[in-house]
């Protein structure tokens, strides 16, 4: 197997082992809350709340829509990531951290009809979010450092 395949590989395992840790936090939380829910720690806490919506609520009850929206953003991440043209490693995490938010929000949408979210901050006050929606943001981050970086 050559380097760049090998590389590309990588960044879909990285995408992949998000998907993973997401998937088992927000199961823990759906099926363990008990255990879990209200439990405080110093700049936030655990609740449940399920989210019919994409960010911030939006779009709330089109789960057909944001389950299609997450089928055609997976797919146009992973040509992204394969493609034949070379990416700066900066691209490639990026990708990667939008795609494994955005395969484990869609897999929540598309399974349960809602996205599971839990982390409330108590810092701020701020819409409750899941390991996905950091990821998805951390990946945002990282294009616009690149984009900013690019154009001085």
């Amino acid at each position: 197997m050559n380097n760049k395949i090998k590389t590309k590989l990588y960044f879909l395992l990285l995408s992949i082992f998000i998907v993973l840790i997401d998937q088992f936090t927000k199961y823990l939380i759906f099926y363990k809350k008990k255990l879990f829910i209200n439990k405080d720690f110093l700049l936030f806490k655990l609740d449940f709340v399920a989210n019919y919506g994409a960010a911030f609520n939006i779009l709330s009850g089109s789960r057909i829509l944001l389950s299609f929206i997450s089928i055609f953003f997976s797919i146009l991440l992973i040509y992204l990531i394969f493609r034949k043209n070379p990416l700066n490693s900066f691209d490639l995490y990026s990708y990667s951290f939008i795609l494994g938010g955005t395969i484990g929000n869609g897999i929540d949408r598309i399974y349960r009809g809602f996205v599971v979210d839990f982390i409330n901050l108590n810092i701020i006050n701020f819409p409750v979010f899941n390991i996905a929606d950091i990821s998805i943001n951390i990946g945002f981050i990282f294009l616009l450092y690149n984009i900013f970086k690019n154009n001085r």
